[in-house]
């Protein structure tokens, strides 16, 4: 009976199914709609997993090509690699703090102004065993292992869609979803640095594309052409030996490059498809649990949420973020730190998250900001949290999102420096400054705008004033 619970906690999908069945059966729809809105958004969010898993398998020969062509090795970028060797560890601690921190999530929703519902079943996953292997390598056993785990990823369950919510209903036009995936932070900075160096940019999305060339409006096209250049390329610098022998069973080695970019850009389609089913059913789902639980409260969903919004922007931002980690590859070779090789997965889906929130904020100059600061961040912050990783320090994947990162670096800190005890009492006065803060939160909403943030454009304003004078 324990091991099914385990199990059922661990499948996100069948977590996703019954926070939708939940909110169905809340709103007493007919047993027809809650049979079909639950079995649709389970299959939705499978599909969004498949198309994920086919881009992680393209991308594992690129990888390789990668180090072989260019001579590199080191630690990869991979959030699926890295947790997966947690959970074979310690699956079963994983799953209680995961389990805890949804319970967290929900509390805090309803007690706080986050009204944030974190619907991302594989992040909320990923973290946990961020979360677990950092305390697990500080030495933390007992109920306060428990303690810290559940309220650490329950609070950022909330604070990282919270923190970009002021973009997010920009680029989506509608205040109804928000963003449920641990690059938050490098999401919010990549918007806001759009907004102070991205004036009078035109946004990418206005890019003049010749009629030859409207072709590339579609976002699966242009995809296929990047990632089908970016194989033939790392193909050809591996040459036809290497490809041939190890990676394509004899198959031509251009030919093999072609197939694996278009391979990846399957992927990306089919994530895209399964994302429009999900929304369509987490949306109205959450809405009958707010409606009786949590007024007002908001899906947090995943990153592709935001794709369809600006498909030039997500190209640029990867590219960029991409090119970001390649420097950030060459500066860690020079400095003689721990090398962190660029994975394609995270900069393409974080990069291209980056460059849609820098887009809307600083058009194109803020999508090629915000992709290459996500880039540089995925790839340092790494190798500053790296020794807090215990037993998973010598692996060679780790953990690439930027939230991923910072909680890392903040909580394996703590733990070291002021301890178990510590730590939590620093949790619990978060929690206590997230309640007490609603009367400032109200006057900031009733301009539409978040309590955490500023107007840079007034301060730019000021500024330039000051020098004219």
């Amino acid at each position: 009976m324990l091991k099914m619970l385990r199990d059922l906690v661990l499948e996100p999908s069948i977590v996703v199914g019954g926070i939708v069945f939940l909110g169905l059966v809340l709103q007493r729809k007919s047993l027809e709609a809650t049979v079909k809105g639950t079995l649709k958004s389970v299959i939705g969010f499978m599909v969004i997993r498949i198309g994920g898993n086919i881009i992680t398998e393209s991308v594992e020969p690129f990888g390789r090509m990668f180090q072989y062509g260019f001579h590199v090795s080191g630690v990869i970028l991979s959030v699926e690699g890295a947790a997966g060797i947690a959970v074979g560890k310690f699956g079963m601690e994983i799953s209680v703090v995961m389990l805890l921190g949804m319970t967290v999530n929900l509390i805090l929703a309803r007690i706080t102004r986050f009204r944030y519902v974190f619907v991302t079943g594989h992040q909320t996953l990923f973290m946990a065993g961020m979360i677990v292997v950092c305390m697990k390598g500080a030495g933390i056993s007992g109920w306060i292992f428990y303690a810290i785990g559940a309220l650490a990823l329950g609070i950022l369950m909330v604070f990282s869609p919270a923190i970009l919510q002021k973009y997010t209903r920009q680029i989506c036009k509608n205040d109804s979803v928000a963003l449920g995936h641990f690059g938050g932070s490098a999401y919010f900075l990549s918007a806001w640095l759009g907004g102070i160096y991205g004036e009078n940019s035109k946004s990418t999305e206005e890019m003049h594309i010749p009629k030859k060339l409207a072709f590339l409006r579609d976002s699966s096209v242009t995809v296929s052409i990047t990632m089908i250049a970016m194989y033939v390329v790392a193909a050809l610098a591996c040459g036809s030996e290497f490809v041939e022998q190890n990676l394509s069973e004899g198959k031509d080695y251009l030919v093999y490059a072609i197939v694996q970019g278009l391979t990846f850009a399957v992927g990306f389609t089919v994530v895209i498809t399964g994302v429009r089913w999900f929304i369509n059913e987490i949306v109205p789902a959450v809405k009958g649990i707010a409606d009786n639980w949590i007024p007002n409260a908001k899906p947090a969903v995943d990153s592709p949420v935001v794709f369809p919004y600006a498909p030039n922007a997500l190209i640029v931002g990867f590219i960029s973020s991409f090119l970001g980690g390649l420097i950030s590859l060459g500066i860690m070779i020079a400095c003689n730190l721990t090398v962190i090789l660029p994975g394609v997965v995270p900069h393409f889906f974080c990069g291209a998250t980056a460059g849609v929130y820098g887009n809307s904020t600083g058009g194109r100059r803020g999508a090629i900001l915000g992709g290459f600061l996500n880039g540089v961040l995925i790839s340092f912050l790494p190798v500053i949290f790296l020794p807090h990783l215990g037993e998973l320090v010598n692996a060679s994947v780790t953990f690439p999102d930027a939230d991923m990162g910072f909680a890392g670096v903040f909580l394996g800190d703590w733990l070291n420096r002021i301890g178990s005890y510590g730590t939590l009492t620093i949790l619990i006065g978060i929690v206590i400054i997230m309640i007490l803060i609603p009367e400032m939160m109200d006057d900031m909403e009733e301009n539409q705008d978040e309590w955490f943030t500023f107007d840079t454009d007034e301060i730019l304003k000021e500024s330039k004033m000051t020098n004219k004078k």
